[in-house]
């Protein structure tokens, strides 16, 4: 009988999903800590959008995109809140990206944001799944 054999990537593993947490989120920290300096902006930016109940919405942006961000690094809650950037990220994807509602040169630049969110929304699905790694506070 064949097998299909993989590449686990054995001792590497930890230090690889330590990357892979980085890189997951580097996104949402970059554009997040401006929306803490610049809350009251955020703010109006949010009610431009769109989105309901903006003080709110920018509250939850910057809970989200820091620290939650930041907790997902260090690997503490991470499975929760790897479930919970899924709902965010695809939540963003359509209050904030609503491509199919756009015309002209908004089309495609919202279109590709929008499916970037998705496969954010992808790989959060996956950290939810295979957990942080051994280099990760959820695993001391």
């Amino acid at each position: 009988m064949n097998s299909i054999r993989y590449c686990d990537f054995g001792a590497l593993r930890p230090l690889l999903l330590l990357i892979a947490r980085i890189a997951i989120v580097a996104l949402f920290i970059i554009f997040g800590y401006p929306k803490i300096l610049g809350f009251s902006g955020t703010v109006q930016y949010m009610a431009s959008s769109g989105a309901p109940m903006p003080t709110l919405a920018a509250i939850i942006a910057v809970i989200m995109e820091v620290p939650a961000a930041i907790l997902i690094i260090l690997g503490f809650f991470t499975r929760p809140l790897a479930v919970l950037f899924i709902f965010y990220t695809l939540g963003t994807a359509v209050i904030g990206h609503h491509y199919w509602n756009m015309s002209g040169d908004a089309v495609v630049p919202n279109m590709i944001n929008f499916y970037k969110n998705v496969s954010i929304a992808g790989a959060f699905l996956l950290l939810a799944i295979v957990g942080p790694g051994s280099i990760s506070i959820d695993r001391r």
